[in-house]
């Protein structure tokens, strides 16, 4: 199998979990712990596929996932955010330079803030009492599905 055969079934495996992920955040507000386990367990995978070192290659992609869990916990702990989200971008991190990383946020948040503003509509127009709940995950899944799915694009 070459390289380019193992990246294309890796980016499949990794749209696929994405997709359960999202589908599980929007019915249930919630995304497994099996899922983000699977997402992480499978990075390694990706760095042999692409030929990565322990020292820098790997060290920078767990360096980066820390940061990413480290930073997106203050945002749980003042209650934005679920624990899922915040280890989904952890596990998403070990799969990303950090240049690709923060194009896929900067996708996640136009996405988040979009399904934001469309479920506080919703919610009020259906006159829900409380606040609504946000399946931040699923705007994770289309940051995430964007930055996977751009470079396919020159092949169309």
């Amino acid at each position: 199998m070459t390289s380019t055969t193992v990246s294309i079934a890796l980016d499949a495996i990794l749209v696929t979990l994405l997709l359960i992920g999202g589908i599980t955040d929007w019915r249930e507000r919630i995304i497994p712990h099996w899922l983000n386990i699977t997402i992480a367990l499978l990075a390694p995978i990706s760095w042999w596929n692409h030929g990565f070192h322990l020292w820098p290659d790997v060290a920078w992609q767990v360096g980066l996932s820390a940061i990413a869990i480290s930073f997106f916990m203050i945002f749980q702990a003042i209650g934005q955010m679920g624990g899922g989200d915040v280890k989904l971008l952890g596990a998403l991190a070990l799969w990303f330079n950090w240049k690709v990383f923060l194009t896929m946020l900067w996708f996640t948040s136009v996405g988040g803030a979009v399904l934001t503003i469309g479920m506080l509509i919703a919610h009020r127009a259906m006159k829900r009492p409380g606040k609504p709940e946000y399946p931040y995950g699923i705007a994770i899944v289309v940051g995430t599905v964007i930055v996977i799915g751009v470079p396919y694009l020159r092949y169309l």
